[in-house]
């Protein structure tokens, strides 16, 4: 058997206290928490404190769930930072005596009382799967409980049969049941209701919104000072993948017709960014060289798009999904953020210059030569000329958050942009900035189809950048029309034509210096993607 950590701990960790009261003995948890934990956590691929020193870990909250066999206990940790900050994290934890073993996930080999066993994370113990299953689909209102357990209006009587992981764990660990549902742990959690939670419930249950994964059910902690999420369980939808390998395929083919259908770069049709075009207004040589059905496929993620914003604009009850106008609160909040942002980015930009090389360079010279002019666009916010509304929107919207569901799309992951404070992603925002995302999304897609095949096509990579510019303006013209024809025939007020062209750059412009960060400390190779996109923003 391949105990995965047992090889990091060289002797047994012995405790006088038996399981049922481990959480009592401040003797189990100082060591749990330093000696176990410290060398446990950092290894998880849901840890996000990788980038960060960490000084100590605290149990800062425990609630005990037993089944017919079991006792298991669900952990609150607070990770605490030598930066001087701190996250919260969720850990259910089983304890399985050396026989009963059955995963090779073992956290520590413990002595509890008189009794050899595993501390063990618990996701990995079957009999604790069912146990949140059960209690979710069999969960009744009863007030004044810790755990709170719900389970969702569109879920029948449902007997558990099977469950398993899904896909690699993530900054999250979702467990496949039945073959029909998944329930997303929430690793790192936070004292508020999750964002996930909250618009997956408010777009199932109340706006019966159709493409997105429906709500099932979910698991919370009542505290006093506040709820927070353990789980969210939604319908598994049959899928061909995401929609980013999706337009990877379709990219690919797109350059490949360049050299097939011996197309001249040169003589392809230009438009003006933003300018919005009916399929039957695209030029034939674009038809041509792009094809036709994958234009549809941008109209009907554009269609989804809209109907996903209408359904998250179109309440008047309840207030946290309520539209609302532009104010000055909300322009202090956007400009700091917006400035602060922009500030770490030209830090970075100065630390990275020598990681740097060509056009990367080149064009990361140029940025730091109109820096004054970016920051001006951010500071040029003007809400006193905004006619148009603000809702919860998605918030990280891209490829990877939507599903290819035959020639439909499903979208998922309202958890919002990681890099922003849980408060922060509930802030109502203009339901350009998701539409903003996916435009960069698709630039994304693009480049990344030409530096992941260089030798394939037979065209110096300027001509190709070439091209691929202007394929992005086609899939922006084509997605706008509908999205915008679809938003305001569904009273969704996104401003005229004045005010979308400018929330759109300077929505486009926040999220490519937001990715320029990303690329400067993980691929500096990639960096060429972002500075390329705001050069073509600004128009420098």
């Amino acid at each position: 058997m391949n105990t995965t950590n047992q090889d990091t701990f060289t002797s047994t960790f012995e405790f006088k206290t038996t399981w049922e009261t481990c959480f009592d003995d401040d003797d189990f948890v100082k060591v749990f928490s330093s000696d176990i934990l410290e060398n446990y956590i950092i290894n998880k691929r849901w840890y996000g404190g990788k980038a960060s020193t960490l000084k100590y870990i605290e149990v800062v909250d425990q609630f005990k769930i037993t089944s017919k066999k079991n006792t298991y206990y669900g952990v609150l940790l607070e990770v605490n930072f030598k930066e001087a900050f701190y996250q919260h994290y969720f850990m259910p934890l089983a304890f399985m005596a050396k026989e009963e073993l059955d995963t090779s996930t073992v956290i520590a080999p413990v002595v509890m009382g008189k009794q050899t066993g595993y501390l063990v994370d618990a996701l990995h113990q079957e009999d604790f799967r069912k146990l949140l299953f059960d209690n979710i689909v069999k969960s009744k209102e009863t007030p004044g409980l810790k755990l709170v357990f719900h389970k969702g209006s569109s879920i029948e009587k449902e007997d558990y049969q099977s469950s398993r992981f899904m896909g690699l764990e993530q900054s999250n660990t979702s467990i496949i049941y039945n073959d029909s549902f998944v329930l997303k742990i929430f690793r790192r959690i936070y004292v508020s209701t999750n964002p996930d939670y909250e618009i997956s419930r408010f777009l199932t249950e109340r706006m019966h919104f159709e493409n997105t994964p429906r709500y099932t059910g979910s698991i919370n902690l009542a505290l006093a000072e506040g709820n927070i999420t353990l789980g969210l369980m939604q319908e598994l939808v049959s899928n061909q993948g995401d929609a980013w390998k999706f337009m990877l395929e379709q990219a690919d083919g797109v350059f490949d017709n360049l050299k097939r259908k011996k197309i001249k770069i040169d003589k392809l049709p230009d438009i003006a960014m933003f300018k919005r075009l009916r399929i039957n207004e695209i030029p034939p040589e674009i038809i041509d060289w792009v094809g036709l059905s994958l234009f549809l496929r941008i109209q009907t993620l554009a269609l989804r798009t809209a109907e996903m914003h209408i359904a998250l604009g179109s309440d008047i009850h309840e207030t946290a999904f309520t539209p609302t106008t532009y104010n000055g609160d909300y322009t202090v909040w956007l400009k700091n953020r917006m400035l602060y942002q922009f500030q770490n980015r030209l830090n970075i930009i100065e630390n990275s210059l020598h990681k740097l090389d060509g056009l990367a360079l080149e064009l990361a010279h140029q940025f730091m030569e109109n820096k004054k002019l970016v920051r001006k666009h951010f500071v040029d916010f003007d809400w006193t000329k905004m006619k148009s509304e603000r809702i919860r929107i998605h918030g990280d919207y891209h490829l990877g958050q939507v599903l290819v569901n035959g020639d439909d799309f499903y979208i998922l992951d309202f958890e919002g942009e990681p890099e922003s404070t849980i408060r922060d992603r509930k802030v109502k925002q203009p339901p350009l900035k998701d539409v903003a995302g996916m435009f960069r999304s698709f630039h994304y897609a693009i480049y990344a189809t030409i530096f992941n095949n260089k030798e394939k096509y037979p065209f110096e990579q300027e001509e190709l950048f070439k091209a691929g510019e202007i394929l992005y303006k086609y899939f922006v013209g084509v997605f706008l029309e509908t999205y915008i024809e679809k938003a305001q025939s569904g009273n969704l007020n996104i401003g005229y034509n004045h005010e979308i062209d400018f929330l759109l750059k300077y929505c486009l412009l926040e999220k490519a210096v937001y990715e320029l960060g990303y690329e400067l400390n993980s691929r500096p190779r990639w960096a060429v993607i972002p500075l390329r996109g705001i050069q073509s923003i600004m128009n420098y």
